[in-house]
């Protein structure tokens, strides 16, 4: 969506002193100069409409791609043991879908989505090196795409990790994606503060520290999220035994 345009208040006219003559003979011998200047004007006025016009043909251009991009996405997964229906398509699993996605976003040739959108795709198609590239074009600053970005980045880094064979190489990833999830949210009152404390009691657990994991779960919990996220901790701390 374009950004709203904010028109700045017109400045007061600087008062003029009109002396005998009348407006028009102190404007005669400067007329060569006003006429330029209309001229000029006209012109300059005429680019900038030209150049709204493209801008908002462009804009819409790019959101047509977008739509195009999403309603592949909105395609559904196949339900098991269900026939395909030739009038219905759907993907087999997520996989087959998000890589349908990123061929079309290829073929529309456009970022409008944004890069965290992209990054989850990527996610879906299995490739999680690309992913962790793109979500870090993205994760910086205090925005709630910024945050998403972050969010995203953590849980990438995460899955390296938990494919990595290497114990110490495990380890490692895991403490990379608790420091992403650390700064996740810094703000207590921020957008998914609460799951940037759930995900990290998640992590905590995934390292083998039960205490600090259950009391970061308990501190989530206490920031009253959406149901959602509740159900989600509550399967956490049932798993470890707490109550």
């Amino acid at each position: 969506m374009a950004d709203k345009e904010v028109s700045k208040p017109a400045e007061p006219p600087k008062p003029v002193h009109i002396g005998g003559e009348s407006l028009l003979d102190r404007l005669l011998p400067h007329i060569k100069k006003i006429t330029i200047g209309v001229i000029l004007t006209a012109v300059l006025a005429g680019t900038i409409i030209m150049f709204r016009s493209c801008k908002r043909a462009k804009q819409e251009r790019e959101t047509a791609k977008v739509e195009t991009i999403l309603e592949v996405g909105q395609r559904p997964i196949a339900m098991p043991g269900v026939p395909p229906d030739p009038k219905n398509p759907t993907f087999a699993d997520e996989k087959e879908r998000a890589q349908k996605i990123l061929d079309e976003m290829a073929k529309q040739n456009t970022d409008a989505a944004g890069p965290g959108f992209r990054a989850s795709v990527l996610m879906d198609a299995g490739k999680i090196d690309e992913a962790i590239t793109e979500y870090r074009t993205c994760e910086t600053g205090t925005s709630i795409e910024a945050v998403l970005c972050r969010e995203g980045l953590g849980i990438a880094v995460e899955t390296k990790a938990a494919a990595e064979k290497d114990p110490t190489a495990r380890q490692k990833g895991l403490e990379s994606a608790l420091e992403v999830f650390n700064r996740m949210q810094p703000a207590e009152d921020g957008p998914r503060r609460a799951y940037a404390i759930y995900h990290q009691g998640r992590i905590q657990l995934s390292l083998g520290k039960p205490a600090e994991g259950r009391t970061l779960l308990e501190k989530a919990k206490e920031l009253k999220p959406p149901k959602e996220l509740v159900e989600l901790i509550d399967r956490r701390l049932a798993s470890i035994g707490a109550a």
